[in-house]
């Protein structure tokens, strides 16, 4: 961490930015624990002010019901390492998109069987067998970003991430 003098001549030590968002990059989201907040795009800023880590949030829509642990996991991290002062910010314009998640993060999702966003509304093949004979089961899937498919060949069903 890095010394910080404030007005008045007092001085703390600070962490970094870039070593915030490695501690965030360590944060899983809850729904989908194999990606990171950082992974999934949701974490828009990080700046000190001041004394205060301020944390900007996007969530991946407005009603997301686990912005609220997304918020408790963030915070618990932050304070695991020294940050006493923090305040998260919720910013929901513009709003998030799946064009925020990383390739790492996508990358991430597949691997997990999880077949990532594509923009022509549906899964480009099977996450487990790679083949492209594919049927939609349902626009709903476990959580509501995610679809039910089904890969024909192998059988298997598989979460689709939908795109927003």
């Amino acid at each position: 961490m890095a010394p910080t003098r404030l007005s008045g001549g007092h001085v703390v030590t600070q962490a970094s930015v870039e070593q915030v968002y490695a501690w965030l990059d360590e944060v899983p989201d809850p729904e989908i624990p194999v990606i990171s907040l950082t992974d999934l795009g949701i974490i828009r800023h990080v700046e000190w002010a001041g004394e205060t880590l301020e944390v900007t949030v996007t969530p991946t829509y407005s009603g997301c019901p686990a912005t609220s642990i997304i918020n408790l996991d963030i915070e618990t991290a932050l304070r695991a390492r020294g940050i006493e002062k923090l305040t998260l910010k919720r910013q929901l314009s513009p709003p998030w998109t799946t064009d925020w998640l990383t390739e790492e993060g996508r990358a991430k999702l597949e691997a997990y069987g999880i077949a990532p966003p594509q923009p022509a509304g549906g899964p480009k093949h099977c996450p487990r067998c790679q083949s492209a004979d594919l049927e939609r089961l349902s626009q709903f899937g476990s959580t509501p970003c995610k679809a039910q498919w089904r890969c024909k060949s192998c059988l298997e069903p598989f979460d689709y991430f939908k795109c927003i």
